[in-house]
Formats: C-alpha cells, sequence, structure tokens
C-alpha cells in the first residue's frame, strides 16, 4: 500500500475542488502521457532537496528509502512530480514533502483525499 502526492508548479488553487481540478489537467497533460517531458529546473531542484532528506530506492541498501519506486525523478515531468511512498512511512514523509515543496512555492495535492495540502490544520 502506498501514500502518493502531488507536487507542481503553477497558480495556488482557491480551495480543493479547484486543486483536484489543476491535478486532473496536469497529470493528464503531463503524466498520463506515453511519452514524458524532462522536469522543469525548480521541479528537479524540489526532487533533488527530497533525495537530500531521504535516500533514493535506488540506491538503498538498508531498505529504509520512503519510496515506492525509483528512481525518483523518474516520476517527474514537465512541472509536476506525481510520487508514492510507502505507507508505512507517510505520515513523516508527507509532512516533510509538503513543507518542502510549500517553501519553494509549489503547489501540492493529495489525491487520495482530494485535497491541497498543507491543509489547515496543518499551517
Amino acid at each position: 500500500m502506498t501514500y502518493d502526492l502531488a507536487v507542481w508548479e503553477g497558480e495556488q488553487p482557491a480551495d480543493d475542488a479547484a486543486g483536484a481540478a489543476a491535478f486532473e489537467r496536469i497529470y493528464r497533460k503531463y503524466i498520463g502521457v506515453d511519452e514524458g517531458v524532462p522536469p522543469t529546473p525548480r521541479i528537479r531542484a524540489y526532487v533533488e532537496a527530497l533525495l537530500d532528506r531521504w535516500i533514493d530506492m535506488t540506491e538503498d541498501d538498508d531498505d529504509v528509502s520512503p519510496w515506492s519506486d525509483g528512481p525518483l525523478i523518474g516520476n517527474a515531468s514537465g512541472p509536476i512530480v506525481y510520487f508514492a511512498m510507502r505507507y508505512s512511512m507517510c505520515e513523516e514523509v508527507s509532512a516533510g514533502a509538503v513543507r518542502m515543496a510549500a517553501e519553494r512555492g509549489l503547489i501540492c495535492f493529495d489525491p487520495q483525499w482530494n485535497r491541497l495540502r498543507p491543509a489547515a490544520e496543518e499551517q
């Protein structure tokens, strides 16, 4: 079981419904396609920051990586990265990933709950 997050560049959606609509549009354009687009510099920098904090699954000899697949940068396309983490580690890792996205002015969306993150109770 995994927990997924989507992080992208763009205008901050007004609410969760607008976030869900924006996620669907950007997912169909960049993730739900046969041929990916190289990640933008901001998305690449975000993924690199995640990997500075948590090891990439492809380099993990001790089974401590929180990611569900790798390399993590392979989940990025253009202005979005859509990635999954182990459910057993998702509270800590998703909180950190959300904070890191917010610090970089990126949008973070939880597709399981159809809501933007950080949610009001996380701020």
